[in-house]
This record gives structure tokens, C-alpha cells and sequence, in this order.
């Protein structure tokens, strides 16, 4: 079957068309340009098609990839899926074309007792209930690094993550991945072909996963005031070793609205800290995809980016710089060739939204219709 979009407006992940046609045939884009007969047709008078929507920093769990595709989402890039669930949720993804589609860090790289094992065990009862008690598998000694990295490739790992975190940020006091350990995880994953994420947000933190050569980080640094030089330099430090940044502005926040219930307001991790380290990361020039850290809690599944989408302009990147964030840079970045643009040839993974979020951000909720894998999804 052969869809024409006719008439709209177009972002194509890098720039903007005023007005043109988009021809979808099966699971692909076949033309962009000047329309031709299709079987069915859908106007794009007074929207902007823009292609599906990219979270960089996920977790899934039941429901998760259902709800993502609701809100524009075409794939997730899970960052730690509990293995009880994970082969599912790779069935799903794979297919059926009702949810949004899947990579996934698998199980990821932790110091014996670090994080988020705080955080399985308060899941307990909830997310978790009816599964048996998720096992991490540690990492304390270089020596093992070899080891882990052969099972995430078993399990199916798609990129490999690693936590280098003492717990300060969220108010705990937890053991953390020595940097030998990073390095020897890091060079073990690089040997098997995969790309290396690090959970890293304290700038101690993030000098060690620089250190170690990562290529990514899972989120800003938030200890550091706004303005901050160490800041500065740290973003610096970024671009010449060409590392990605995964923004988790969305996260920062929420945690910080937990704080102030709470009264507990000194921590580092405060929302205005993050949005401090991301206008430095982008005046350096670092790359920055947009990620949430959603979880079945909040930040939520889907409406979670455009929530970041929000918080990117406010911190200063332009709403065609945010655009790309959530889909050219992290199919760049993530090695998804077939998506993240529109241009014939890649997959029909797209968004149709009333109005122009690349004037005005917050038309990314406005979603008239999404398609993923060329199925129009029912709304």
C-alpha cells in the first residue's frame, strides 16, 4: 500500500522544508518531493511531519514500548532492562509494529552493591511484582571484564553500560567502579565491536568514563554550579575526545521536585545544575541526544520527551537543534543507519504533529498521527 502525506511541512532531522510531499510505500519512504498516485492520502496542510522520536536513555519494562509509541516514539534505547523481561520485550519490538522498537545495553556494569541495586530493591513489590529478585552480575576485578562483555553479547547487548556512580546525587553512600575496572570494561567492550555508555553524574565521575575512553555519557554532570569553570572545562574535555552526551534534563528535574517534598535540597543533582552543564556542553559543540531515564514512574514513557524537548530549548538549544537531538544525532551516534531522517530508502518511522515544533517546540504533544515501520497507527 502506498501512503502520500501531501502538503506538509517537513523536518527532516538535520533541516526544514516548507512545504512538500512524502510518499510511503510498505515499511519505507519512497519519495520526497512532488507527489504521486497513492492508495491512500493524508494532508499535511498546517503540520509538521518529522520522523519518529528517539529516546536515548530508557529502561522498559512491561507496557513500556506501548506507551512510547503512543507519544511519537519509534525506538527506545534501553540503557539496563531486567533480564527476566528483556527477551519479551525484544520479541515485541521485533514484531509487532504496535510498539516502539528496541536496542537495549542488556544488563549493565555495576561495582558489588553499587548503583541502582538501591533502587531494584525498593522496585520490590511494585514493577517487580510476581518476578524473581533481579540478579546483577558485579564487576570488582579488571580481570572479569572479558567475561561480562562475552555474556552482554550472549544476552544480545547492543552497547555496553557502565556505572561509575557513589551514590551522592541521590543521597546514599554506595560503592563505585574503580577506574582500572572502567578501563578494562571499556577496552574489552571496544575489542567486541560495541560502543560503551557511561553512567557518570559528578564531574569526578565523568572524569573517570573520560579516562577510560567511553564514548558516550548517560547524563550530564550535576554537581557543578552554573558558570561554574570546571564545568567548562569539562565540556571542552568532551569534544576533543568526541564523546556523545545523553541529556536526561527530564530526570534531573524530577528528581529534584523529590527533593524539595522531601526538604532535601542539598544534594547535588538539582535541576539547574544539569541545565548548567548542558549549555556548556552545547556551546563546546558536544554532541547531545535527548534522553528521559524513563521508568514505569516518571520521567514517563513517550510524554517524557517531549517534556525534554521543552527543557532543551529553555537551556538554550534552538527547537531544530532539539528536533535533531531526539533524531538524527542519536541514530548518528547509535549506528541506526535506516532511521532518525526522512529520505527515501530509510524506514517509514515518522510523526505528524498540527502546527511547527520547529518554531515552537511544545507542537511535538499536538501528534495527529505516527507511523512506524509504515503502519499508521490507530489513535
Amino acid at each position: 500500500m502506498r501512503t502520500l502525506i501531501r502538503d506538509v511541512r517537513l523536518f527532516d532531522g538535520e533541516r526544514s522544508v516548507p512545504r512538500t510531499d512524502v510518499m510511503i510505500e510498505g515499511g519505507s519512504i519512497t519519495a520526497v518531493g512532488a507527489g504521486r498516485p497513492a492508495d491512500a492520502e493524508v494532508s499535511g496542510a498546517g503540520r509538521t511531519l518529522l520522523p519518529g522520536l528517539i529516546d536515548a536513555h530508557t529502561h522498559v519494562f512491561d507496557g513500556s514500548l506501548a506507551q512510547a509509541l503512543r507519544h511519537g516514539v519509534t525506538t527506545e534505547l534501553d540503557m539496563f532492562c531486567l533480564p527476566q523481561i528483556l527477551g519479551e520485550q525484544r520479541r515485541l519490538a521485533s514484531e509487532s509494529d504496535d510498539v516502539a522498537d528496541l536496542r537495549s545495553a542488556g544488563t549493565l556494569a555495576t561495582a558489588p552493591g553499587g548503583h541502582p541495586t538501591q533502587l531494584l530493591a525498593a522496585l520490590a513489590g511494585t514493577v517487580l511484582a510476581g518476578l524473581d529478585a533481579p540478579e546483577i552480575e558485579f564487576v570488582s576485578d579488571p580481570a572479569q571484564a572479558p567475561a561480562f562483555v562475552r555474556a552482554r553479547l550472549a544476552e544480545g547487548a547492543d552497547y555496553l553500560k557502565i556505572v561509575i556512580d557513589d551514590g551522592r546525587v541521590h543521597g546514599a553512600d554506595l560503592p563505585a567502579m574503580t577506574p582500572d575496572v572502567a578501563t578494562a570494561l571499556t577496552g574489552a567492550a571496544h575489542d567486541a565491536g560495541l560502543r560503551v555508555v557511561a553512567h557518570a553524574i559528578t564531574a569526578s565521575e565523568v572524569e573517570i568514563a573520560l579516562d577510560a575512553g567511553v564514548d558516550g555519557l548517560a547524563h550530564v554532570w550535576t554537581d557543578l554550579a552554573p558558570g561554574d569553570p570546571a564545568s567548562r572545562r569539562l565540556a571542552e574535555r568532551a569534544r576533543r575526545q568526541e564523546v556523545f552526551v545523553v541529556t536526561t534534563l527530564a530526570y534531573f528535574e524530577a528528581i529534584t521536585a523529590q527533593h524539595v517534598r522531601t526538604a532535601d535540597c542539598a544534594r547535588p543533582g538539582s535541576s539547574a545544575n544539569a541545565a548548567g552543564a548542558l549549555r556548556d556542553l552545547h556551546r563546546a559543540g558536544v554532541p547531545l541526544l535527548a534522553g528521559t531515564d524513563a521508568t514505569p514512574f516518571t520521567p514517563a514513557h513517550g510524554a517524557g520527551l517531549h517534556r525534554e524537548l521543552e527543557l532543551l530549548t529553555e537551556a538554550g538549544l534552538s527547537p531544530e537543534e532539539a528536533l535533531a537531538a531526539a533524531t538524527s544525532v542519536p541514530a548518528r551516534h547509535f549506528g541506526l543507519d535506516d532511521r532518525g531522517r526522512i529520505a527515501p530508502g530509510l524506514r517509514a518511522d515518522l510523526v505528524l504533529v498540527d502546527g511547527d515544533p520547529t518554531r515552537d517546540i511544545t507542537a511535538t504533544t499536538s501528534i495527529v498521527d505516527v507511523w512506524r515501520r509504515g503502519v499508521r497507527q490507530t489513535r
